[in-house]
């Protein structure tokens, strides 16, 4: 009993303070928390945990923001993205995710230097977004997150600040929920699962409400900063395996 209330105090922590970056820069909580429950957990049990986690961090992330959401993005997005997170979930207890990481991982790095290359790039259609909605719910799935695998687009089309933030969460909630029920029919849904991920909640609804209150006080140019940061941090941990 000690060592679990060790580890659940360790893992609160660590989502309210990724769940604050994650408020901010709009992604990078997911990322940055796998390996940090998989080394606590074990990867096939850290995946949906973190998913039930990021329920939560979506879900205070649309609330605090949801007089600033684009409904219409949100809607082409989920159309890519619920069927195959469906899918992604329900492959997850064989699938090989070594790979898959390595390759995310050098995808977002290479995103971060062709802007630094092209700093003004033209903007994605609105139907761009379901392809976009498509490889984000099936890698979400595998990895349990991949939050900034869609950064670049969502930057792309112009959003900043809350539209930004507030939207790329109600897109990752689409994503989730439909996982859940994927992870449900897979098994993986646990009775160790559930209990971690309803312990986590709390810590992660915090997280989105501290990083609420900070985000209004960046300029857009370090807002846009932090992302890119974010995505090279998100890469080295891909290509590192982590």
């Amino acid at each position: 009993m000690a060592d679990m209330i060790v580890t659940l105090v360790i893992a609160s922590v660590a989502a309210f303070v990724l769940a604050v970056l994650s408020a901010v820069a709009g992604f990078g909580g997911g990322v940055l928390l796998l390996p940090v429950f998989t080394g606590l957990f074990g990867l096939r049990v850290a995946v949906p945990v973190l998913t039930i986690a990021q329920v939560a961090s979506n879900g205070g992330r649309v609330w605090f923001n949801r007089a600033d959401l684009s409904w219409r993005l949100i809607g082409r997005f989920a159309l890519g993205a619920v069927p195959l997170a469906a899918a992604g979930g329900l492959l997850l207890a064989h699938a090989p995710l070594s790979p898959l990481k390595r390759l995310l991982g050098g995808f977002l790095i290479a995103v971060v230097v062709w802007r630094r290359i092209n700093p003004h790039p033209k903007a994605p259609t609105d139907g761009a977004f379901v392809a976009v909605g498509a490889a984000s719910g099936l890698g979400s799935a595998l990895l349990g997150s991949v939050g900034p695998l869609t950064a670049p687009f969502f930057l792309a089309k112009g959003l900043r600040r809350a539209t930004y933030i507030g939207t790329e969460a109600a897109c990752a909630l689409a994503m989730h929920g439909t996982k859940i029920a994927a992870y449900g029919a897979g098994d993986l849904l646990t009775g160790r699962v559930l209990l971690l991920g309803a312990a986590l909640t709390p810590a992660t609804l915090a997280g989105a409400w501290a990083g609420r209150r900070i985000v209004g006080r960046i300029s857009d140019q370090v807002f846009v900063r932090l992302i890119e940061a974010g995505l090279v941090v998100a890469g080295l941990l891909f290509l590192a395996g982590l």
